[in-house]
């Protein structure tokens, strides 16, 4: 039997991350499937459909998540916490992995893994009445296999300086995730520190150390690619720049700069 579209699609991210490719998505906002579309024509590595800063509700996620699956490019989708009955319908649609903000610790790292693994590695539903599970044209045994040979990529998104407060070891935390994320913007807000500033730059540093110790992927954002050096991202493996919007809103001042009358 063939391998299931959407791990198939995890397989690609996974085997590029441990070969220590870059790989390279944007955050999608806006509830259009022609967003999608474009980032794989553009040649996006994956998107992240965005839950925590965005208006998108529960339904635009999942249209996003399944049209992503169609044009064969990985939509991993961004969660401000840990909701199981929502993780597990994202991943009943086609979801690739998830992106967890605002990561406080190794107990709500924990509980990512258990909300996306099925038993005895998590507490995940099984249904096979959707479409990962092809609807259980394949049975039971070859959709747990599937799952459990190829996982939900994990994100953990690291926006505050938990690490630094009660000793909390980093190992606890980095060996349940495939990527440790900087969320540079609110870490700096976190540290008080200057965006660019040397206070940031020495905390995205020890979260990179961190990942390099462990063997995780180090990843974050930044508004382009040219700028991931100037952010601390230069030896990033999974960078996120800018978003939809952000880049619609570049796009539609230079075209108006170019049409304008001003």
């Amino acid at each position: 039997m063939a391998r299931p579209v959407t791990t198939a699609l995890r397989a690609r991210l996974r085997a590029a991350l441990a070969d220590g490719s870059r790989l390279h998505g944007t955050f999608v906002k806006l509830p259009a499937p022609d967003v999608v579309e474009l980032c794989g024509l553009a040649g996006f590595d994956f998107v992240v459909v965005d839950l925590e800063h965005s208006v998108l509700t529960e339904a635009d996620a999942i249209g996003l998540v399944r049209h992503a699956e169609r044009c064969g490019l990985p939509a991993l989708v961004r969660v401000p916490q840990v909701d199981g009955p929502l993780i597990c319908r994202l991943l009943e649609n086609g979801a690739a992995g998830f992106q967890l903000s605002m990561l406080s610790g190794p107990a709500q790292a924990w509980a990512l893994v258990q909300a996306t693994r099925f038993a005895p590695d998590g507490d995940r539903s099984v249904s096979l009445a959707n479409r990962s599970a092809g609807f259980g044209r394949g049975g039971l045994a070859a959709f747990l296999a599937a799952e459990r040979a190829d996982p939900p990529l994990l994100v953990g998104q690291i926006e505050t300086p938990w690490w630094r407060d009660g000793g909390t070891a980093w190992d606890e935390v980095i060996a349940d995730l495939d990527v440790v994320f900087v969320g540079g913007t609110d870490l700096a807000v976190s540290l008080g520190a200057e965006p660019g500033g040397a206070d940031l730059r020495a905390a995205v540093t020890e979260i990179e150390d961190a990942a390099r110790r462990h063997g995780i992927a180090f990843g974050g954002w930044a508004p382009s690619p040219a700028a991931a050096k100037a952010h601390g991202l230069a030896a990033a493996r999974y960078l996120v720049t800018g978003s939809d919007l952000q880049i619609l809103a570049a796009g539609l001042h230079a075209a108006a700069g170019e049409g304008g009358n001003g």
